[in-house]
């Protein structure tokens, strides 16, 4: 077994150590199960706090590791609430305890190495460098998720002045992630030092004046190679899609010990009119390389008519009313995804990219899976 290319001078920017093997080689994941949700758990103090913007996202989670995550260090670990009842991470929930940072409870769950956030108006999907975990206090899981974590506060504090609906200020999602890259910085220096590298990709709901009315405007943010992407499902298209960014194959920009990244310098942020009923994926590169862009669409297409056909047949609504509706549509793109990276002789994107770089490789690749599914809804009332 071998690598394909030398590690840089950053030293595990690589993504997955990723061990071109035969399908004789091939492992099945020990994890049987797929974690899933609708929001990822916000502290007491924020439950009450109602965005005041005229749109929201109806959201549902899923996730599949290919491993079991990396303890969290006991510096952020605090003993659980009762007032909770969902998960931090997706193994080992007998040792979950809450996890805090600078006195707060840090948002998200963790997922292998993966880190996603669940929110009314704010979605996030990040991918830790797991190679970091064969280095000394090298923690890729604790990276993604306290990247997030801050963005996430970042986000929350500025929701005060961008989210009416009379405002006509802009939220600024590169400079949120920026300080939620140096706070991370702070949180995992000496004496609590913790190594690792990240990509970061978020999407923020917001809204702009049309005319007489107000429309969604998405507000999209990329650092590497998870993917944002907003899907049509009436129409089955693409209305945008982050661009991969990578320093060469499978060496993505990430945020991190010893990266040359920053969020000022290389994050990338889109602004998009998007439509009632469009729904927004946050995934890590689980997903997107294993999974086709067209068989990305024609899952969420098929979940959706699923849900507005049992809809109407038990209450006659429509798919908008849908209970669970990106629940189903989270689940079924981490099962699709999870099928191709476990199939030694299936054709996936990974796979071409690789051949493409004269490697020899074969089926799916193993790797975490994380999906946010995002309905945008208007605000009734």
């Amino acid at each position: 077994m071998h690598r394909h290319r030398p590690i840089a001078s950053f030293l595990n920017v690589r993504r997955h150590q990723y061990l071109y093997l035969s399908s004789a080689q091939r492992w099945r994941s020990s994890q049987t199960t797929i974690s899933e949700g609708t929001k990822t758990p916000l502290p007491e103090n924020a439950l009450g706090q109602k965005s005041k913007s005229p749109f929201y996202f109806d959201t549902g989670y899923a996730l599949y590791a290919k491993r079991p995550s990396q303890p969290f260090p006991p510096h952020f670990l605090s003993m659980p609430s009762g007032s909770f009842s969902d998960p931090l991470s997706t193994h080992n929930r007998s040792r979950d305890r809450r996890l805090y940072v600078n006195g707060e409870m840090i948002r998200g769950i963790t997922n292998g190495d993966d880190a996603v956030l669940v929110g009314e108006n704010f979605i996030g999907a990040n991918d830790g460098v797991g190679a970091w975990a064969q280095k000394p206090k090298g923690h890729a899981a604790l990276w993604s998720r306290l990247i997030l974590h801050f963005w996430a506060l970042e986000a929350e504090r500025d929701a005060s002045v961008t989210s009416t609906a009379s405002t006509s200020l802009e939220p600024n999602p590169v400079a949120y992630l920026q300080t939620a890259y140096e706070h991370t910085l702070e949180a995992t220096a000496a004496p609590n030092e913790w190594k690792g590298t990240t990509t970061a990709c978020g999407a923020l709901l917001h809204h702009a004046h049309e005319a007489a009315s107000l429309e969604p405007v998405l507000y999209v943010t990329n650092l590497g190679d998870s993917q944002v992407m907003v899907v049509r499902p009436e129409t089955q298209e693409i209305v945008y899609k982050t661009t991969e960014q990578w320093h060469w194959f499978d060496c993505p920009r990430q945020l991190g010990t010893n990266s040359p990244d920053t969020p000022q310098a290389n994050a990338v942020m889109d602004k998009i009119k998007i439509r009632e009923g469009d729904v927004v994926l946050a995934m890590s590169d689980g997903v997107v390389d294993n999974l086709w862009e067209h068989e990305i669409v024609q899952n969420v297409h098929e979940s959706m008519q699923r849900l507005i056909h049992k809809n109407q047949n038990e209450v006659g609504g429509d798919a908008q009313e849908a209970d669970g509706r990106m629940l189903d549509v989270a689940k079924e793109l981490v099962k699709a995804a999870r099928n191709i990276a476990e199939d030694p002789y299936a054709e996936s994107p990974f796979m071409e990219r690789a051949v493409e770089e004269g490697l020899a490789m074969e089926g799916g690749k193993l790797d975490d899976i994380s999906v946010v599914a995002a309905l945008c809804r208007r605000r009734k009332g």
